[in-house]
């Protein structure tokens, strides 16, 4: 399996009381299945995974499989600074039907990573995506990568955030003769350079039309026509990229005035979103409503 395209990475819709809102997430699910997305990654950092219970975890999960159907796939997202829970995480998204299993693990020599990736491996997933996150380096070493590529059968995706991301985008794909399939995710800043390289699918929250006609006007040669596409996306992206926690602030604030989200509540603790803040959100938002698809209620 090689995924292309776009990808959505839920965010975690949350009712006034704080619970999960499930109905919020299958109309998410709907409507991005309605713009074409190739893929659903759940739940994983956009998603404050590290906030949600197992119970919660376990709930999107199973949520997004019964409203996607088996029409695209799903990356189910294991990731815990904890091993056991990372591999009881892992398990219980093959058991429940994910078509690959994403896992973060912070690269600290050869020996434990490879032990730590081939402990997840050895469940059995049909497809393995390994998280290469490091935001202060190149992450995991391209020799590294290769080598458990071609020593395990199911690691068949990577997902690239490190500084700088192109450079670690070509070098992986050339190692790798281009069978690695090689996503990009925080770097969607660079999409154009990233489409350049070869890169086969991107990651978003939100937007996921634009982002897709991007690809697919870069896929088809319309390489200037995907630039003054992608360059309608750049106010949005330089606003809602200066954090993590002020993407998923932004992000849900933005499906809250799609009316897809039914409250554009974060968990605590996150960084503070505050009146400037959400005037500039608001400013951006009704900017890219003007370009974006309208969500319709089924």
């Amino acid at each position: 399996m090689k995924i292309k395209g776009i990808i959505a990475a839920v965010n975690t819709p949350y009712l006034e009381n704080g619970n999960v809102d499930l109905k919020s997430l299958s109309r998410y699910v709907d409507h991005y299945l309605a713009c074409g997305i190739s893929g659903f990654l759940v739940p994983a950092m956009a998603a404050e995974v590290w906030k949600l219970t197992d119970k919660e975890r376990a709930q999107i999960v199973e949520t997004v499989l019964q409203q996607v159907k088996g029409r695209v796939p799903i990356i189910g997202g294991a990731s815990s600074n904890n091993k056991k829970s990372r591999l009881k995480n892992a398990r219980h998204l093959i058991e429940s039907g994910c078509d690959a299993v994403l896992v973060s693990i912070p690269f600290k020599d050869e020996v434990s990573f490879r032990r730590d990736i081939l402990e997840v491996a050895d469940l059995g997933p049909k497809s393995l995506m390994i998280q290469d996150w490091a935001f202060k380096n190149f992450g995991i070493p391209v020799e590294t990568i290769v080598r458990l590529f071609e020593e395990i059968p199911c690691f068949d995706h990577l997902k690239v955030e490190v500084v700088p991301a192109g450079v670690k985008y070509s070098e992986v794909i050339q190692a790798t003769d281009g069978k690695l399939a090689v996503s990009g995710g925080w770097a969607s800043t660079q999409m154009i350079e990233g489409l350049d390289r070869g890169v086969h699918a991107f990651m978003s929250t939100i937007l996921p039309d634009r982002y897709l006609e991007v690809y697919n006007l870069h896929a088809r040669g319309h390489r200037e026509g995907a630039k003054l596409s992608f360059n309608q996306l750049l106010p949005v992206i330089a606003f809602s990229h200066q954090h993590l926690d002020i993407s998923i602030h932004f992000n849900k604030r933005m499906l809250w005035r799609q009316g897809i989200f039914s409250t554009p509540k974060v968990r605590e603790p996150v960084l503070p979103f505050d009146d400037f803040h959400t005037k500039v959100a608001d400013e951006l938002i009704d900017y890219a409503l003007t370009f974006s698809t309208p969500y319709k209620a089924s």
